[in-house]
């Protein structure tokens, strides 16, 4: 199918999970694809696996100088953009008794603070009528325990996809949200637990998803085709929790 022929998208945090398998089925449907991240040798070897299509920027979300300069490397591949989905985020899990100044900062640093100067500064860049996807959690509904940092931000972000798809009407930009549950991602080997830890975790996680499994990063990036494709033309302002049922049975 060609639902994003020549069409242009940016992808934060593309060079795994996700990210990658977004930037997969955005190529797969005729998009050419910028993938960011903060590690060189793990976007060049994204990049390389992804063909050429795509393409890769070193940015670190966290980074307000990196920000500012995006738009800039951008227009050096495609002069203008079509669909941005924000995806770059990180989860640390800490009860509320023990979280440290800098474990918040850096949530909200990545996942609202980042999440929004970068659609601020590409916005000049983009084409009317364009989509941007926002990757927030189904943690913003739910009260996980420990989880109190990031559950907040992500409830920032899906409030965002509201604010702004009412501000960029006149733009004709939709603003939607994907809140995945549990996915097999890098992101769960970055918390810090240990190896028989994080399995246990996983299993008790898993116990409570009502389809018995983590999704997998391809169940959610085929939503994300659908968010950027005309298939969700009247949807603006939107949230679609994929989690397995986890929050919704």
């Amino acid at each position: 199918m060609n639902r994003l022929s020549k069409r242009t998208a940016l992808i934060t945090g593309g060079n795994s999970g996700i990210g990658l398998a977004t930037a997969r089925e955005f190529i797969a449907e005729g998009a050419s694809v910028i993938i960011t991240g903060r590690n060189k040798a793990a976007l060049d070897k994204a990049v390389l696996e992804l063909g050429p299509q795509a393409h890769g920027i070193v940015s670190d979300t966290s980074n307000m100088k990196d920000i500012l300069k995006l738009r800039d490397e951008v227009v050096k591949i495609f002069p203008r953009l079509d669909v941005l989905f924000i995806n770059a985020g990180v989860a640390i899990f800490t009860p509320i008794t023990e979280v440290t100044e800098e474990e918040f900062d850096q949530q909200f640093n990545i996942n609202v603070k980042g999440a929004y100067f970068t659609i601020q500064q590409l916005l000049p860049i983009f084409n009317e009528g364009g989509s941007i996807i926002l990757n927030a959690s189904n943690v913003a509904h739910k009260g996980v325990a420990g989880a109190s940092v990031y559950s907040a931000s992500k409830a920032a972000i899906l409030n965002l996809a509201k604010t702004l798809s009412s501000e960029l009407l006149t733009s004709k930009i939709r603003v939607n949200a994907i809140s995945p549950g549990p996915v097999a991602t890098p992101i769960y080997e970055k918390l810090g637990f240990g190896e028989a830890k994080t399995e246990e975790f996983n299993e008790v996680v898993k116990g409570k998803v009502p389809l018995g499994r983590f999704g997998n990063p391809n169940e959610i990036a085929r939503i994300a085709v659908f968010f950027a494709s005309e298939d969700s033309s009247f949807v603006l302002g939107a949230e679609l929790i994929a989690d397995g049922g986890y929050s919704t049975l």
